[in-house]
């Protein structure tokens, strides 16, 4: 057993950020004597002192031995795992390195057609073959859910050859599938269950929360540290449990996506993050909790808002639990779409959302938030319903995964294949049925409507006229005006 009072690398980092030297190595701003003014003034002097490199008592990121090997020990113990590995690259090569790990070129993964665009990453680094699958679909919220266990055994059926599974547990949503049932169908074909746990970091610290993946069967699970605890933007942890993972390969495929210059102060935060949770997470998930269903019943009872609930009736795989720290809002009923109440709110309210859909709003609350953060948060909903209602709004039902149900067999290369084959920009008007070479996709939550090696359908390039016209934003492409897009030549 550790002992989770202890930060040997926060300690550490401390101790040489005071210690008198003369600094002859990186950074260049030698503990902030050479920073700009204007940017000491924001963040002011004490941050740079701690912005240190590899020195011989704070370890050896790629090969820890000392202080990060401690924490790192640390937070697997916490988190329930056999090993944890420190991301300063984001979740998002904590998800690329699973990836490599587990697959090759040529070699097939099954996985939810709405991934985030780290997973498309993955494939086109790995050269790995994907075998997608549809999420269970609400047409009526016009949400995604969870990939379902009846899904996956159908996939493995059909292609008993494939490496790994991997699936998002939870959505952006807050909602979760059967992850139990996946794992257990998922290992009586001898593979490994890789999990998108981004944004579940915190449920392994109260039980009204969700199961951790972890504790449901996955064999590794990436979480965002810096999404819903208390790290720093970019701060993540990658977690393997059992032995169907090599974790030689991830320790190596981490080598190749990793910064060799990582931040400690983005180290440090992971192992401050994880002392704070291991002493006092059940107290804070239980005040989040609370905070969340402050605001949740609240919502729920202004005119013309509702707010995702778990289904009323049982027998839906594809949503069996519901991270009740996310809340999302559904503000069609004003006649607004959420790009609109977004804005709305964030000008003349000054409440932020995480991000808007067509017909929603969703907010991560955490343990940051506070009381006054909800109060503003209804408040400003009570407003925005009684002095910004309009007629109602008839919204089509379009969500992009629910576009074209034969999207499976429209992936034409492989998304290495098409990333790397020579292309041609053409006008949007004239991709319909040509084979797409970049990654398009509305952010957050970075799900792409378009990968490399997809044929691009009428309905998709309709779509993505859409959600221009609603205010949405799109990343990732050659051109984020959309006017044109990136094919295989």
């Amino acid at each position: 057993m550790f002992n989770q009072n202890q930060t040997p690398l926060l300690d550490a980092l401390k101790a040489n950020a005071a210690r008198p030297h003369a600094p002859f190595y990186t950074p260049g701003h030698k503990q902030g004597e050479g920073i700009s003014q204007p940017l000491a003034d924001l963040l002011g002097k004490a941050v740079f002192r701690a912005d240190l490199t590899e020195l011989a008592d704070l370890d050896n990121l790629f090969a820890p031995q000392g202080v990060i090997q401690e924490a790192q020990q640390l937070a697997a113990e916490a988190f329930g795992a056999s090993q944890t590995w420190f991301l300063v690259n984001g979740s998002t090569c904590g998800i690329e390195a699973a990836i490599l790990a587990t697959c090759g070129t040529g070699d097939k993964i099954i996985l939810p057609r709405n991934v985030h665009s780290s997973a498309i990453a993955g494939l086109i680094l790995s050269g790995t073959i994907p075998i997608f699958l549809h999420p269970e679909y609400d047409p009526v919220l016009d949400i995604a859910h969870s990939i379902t266990p009846n899904a996956v055994e159908s996939a493995l059926q059909q292609h008993p050859d494939a490496k790994a599974v991997l699936t998002v547990y939870p959505t952006y949503y807050g909602v979760c599938g059967d992850l139990s049932a996946i794992a257990n169908i998922t290992h009586q074909y001898n593979i490994p269950l890789l999990v998108d746990e981004a944004h579940g970091a915190h449920f392994a610290f109260d039980p009204e929360l969700p199961t951790p993946a972890l504790a449901a069967g996955a064999d590794l699970t990436v979480q965002s540290i810096h999404k819903v605890l208390g790290a720093m933007t970019q701060a993540s942890m990658l977690h393997v449990r059992g032995n169907r993972i090599d974790c030689d390969r991830i320790s190596k495929a981490l080598q190749l996506l990793q910064s060799t210059s990582p931040s400690y102060l983005l180290l440090a935060s992971l192992d401050a993050a994880r002392q704070q949770m291991a002493l006092n997470g059940k107290m804070l998930m239980s005040r989040t909790l609370q905070l969340a269903e402050e605001a949740r019943t609240r919502i729920s009872e202004i005119p013309g808002l509702s707010v995702l609930e778990m289904p009323q009736l049982a027998g839906s795989p594809g949503f069996v639990a519901l991270d009740k720290t996310r809340l999302t809002v559904t503000v069609s009923g004003l006649g607004l779409t959420g790009f609109e109440a977004d804005e709305i709110l964030d000008e003349k309210f000054a409440v932020t959302a995480e991000f808007a859909s067509l017909q929603h709003l969703t907010f991560i609350i955490s343990l940051g938030n506070t009381l006054a953060d909800i109060e503003q948060l209804v408040q400003g909903f009570t407003t925005l319903a009684k002095e910004y209602r309009r007629s109602n709004l008839t919204v089509k039902n379009q969500v992009w995964l629910n576009l074209d149900r034969t999207l499976d067999y429209a992936l034409q290369l492989s998304p290495r294949e098409a990333f790397f084959a020579v292309s041609e920009i053409l006008p949007l008007t004239q991709t319909n049925k040509r084979i797409c070479a970049e990654i398009v996709c509305p952010y957050p939550p970075g799900i792409p409507v378009l990968m490399p090696g997809e044929v691009i359908t009428k309905s998709v390039l309709e779509y993505l006229q859409q959600i221009q016209a609603m205010g949405g934003f799109i990343s990732g492409c050659n051109d984020i005006s959309v006017k044109s897009l990136k094919v295989v030549k």
